[in-house]
């Protein structure tokens, strides 16, 4: 065994030891670490916590709740939540698998939401805007009449108080268990949409991963700067059904923030990182 050989060796054996003990550090805490479902990289929680939900690896964005998108992009202690005592009901006593109200009660226990939107009033670096924020934990982020009706009148406050509107966006559509009810919203929603552009006020959309369905038919795509969160997916249908309705196989980035920038479908893509300072300049531009 030459020298080179030996050190070679060695080398490896100190690689093999050090991936043993992490592997030993993970499964004796496996609290403490998560895997990045685009990399693979075993990362701390708390590196990603500190990176706002961002993979230090690849740049791979998790996906955040309501309360943490909050958190994130508006000024420290200026969000003042509006009309939280809209409540959701059972209207048509719907069950399939399991019953409309239990699902509801099941999704407000593991949110500590009451349905999947938050409607307020925040400052981003000082500029006030009127806000609806979605919660993708909630139920697939579906619209039904709750989302609907506290989206429009959050609308209809900022025409009161002459606020422009950020919507941020993550669902999966309408809410079967509402049937033509949650179809409704879609009408409802846009229809303050046009009030809110007759008024001549600004209308900014924030796209995060996923929005799909009714809210991206309606309310989601529907403002006058569309911004998207990097790698965001989004669409009306998804991506499987149709490639299976039209038989040809769509772009490996098909639906994506960049593939949607790339032909003129939203207006920026931004970073998490660069978020907030992307929408404070909007709305220092448009004052």
């Amino acid at each position: 065994m030459t020298v080179q050989d030996w050190f070679e060796k060695r080398k490896e054996a100190q690689i093999q030891r050090r991936a043993l003990e992490a592997r030993v550090e993970i499964e004796a805490n496996p609290d403490l670490w998560t895997k990045c479902v685009h990399c693979d990289a075993q990362l701390l929680k708390k590196d990603i916590e500190d990176n706002q939900m961002v993979c230090p690896v690849c740049d791979y964005h998790f996906r955040i709740n309501a309360r943490t998108r909050i958190q994130q992009l508006f000024d420290h202690d200026t969000f003042v939540e509006m009309f939280s005592e809209i409540k959701p009901t059972d209207p048509l006593d719907f069950a399939d698998t399991e019953t409309y109200k239990d699902r509801l009660d099941s999704a407000q226990k593991k949110t500590g939401l009451d349905d999947a939107v938050i409607t307020g009033i925040a400052e981003i670096e000082g500029h006030k805007v009127a806000t609806a924020v979605m919660d993708f934990d909630f139920m697939g982020g579906s619209m039904g009449s709750v989302v609907g009706e506290k989206v429009t009148r959050i609308i209809e406050k900022a025409i009161d108080l002459r606020l422009p509107v950020l919507a941020i966006t993550s669902s999966g559509g309408a809410r079967m268990q509402e049937s033509a009810l949650s179809l409704m919203q879609m009408a409802k929603t846009s229809c303050a949409c046009a009030r809110l552009d007759e008024a001549g006020l600004l209308y900014i959309n924030l796209i995060t991963d996923p929005t799909f369905g009714g809210v991206t038919a309606s309310f989601g795509t529907l403002g006058d700067i569309i911004v998207a969160e990097q790698g965001a997916r989004v669409g009306f249908a998804g991506r499987r059904v149709i490639e299976q309705t039209i038989r040809q196989k769509l772009p490996s980035d098909f639906q994506t923030a960049e593939y949607l920038l790339k032909y003129g479908q939203v207006d920026v893509v931004s970073s998490r990182k660069n978020l907030r300072d992307t929408l404070a300049n909007i709305l220092a531009m448009h004052e």
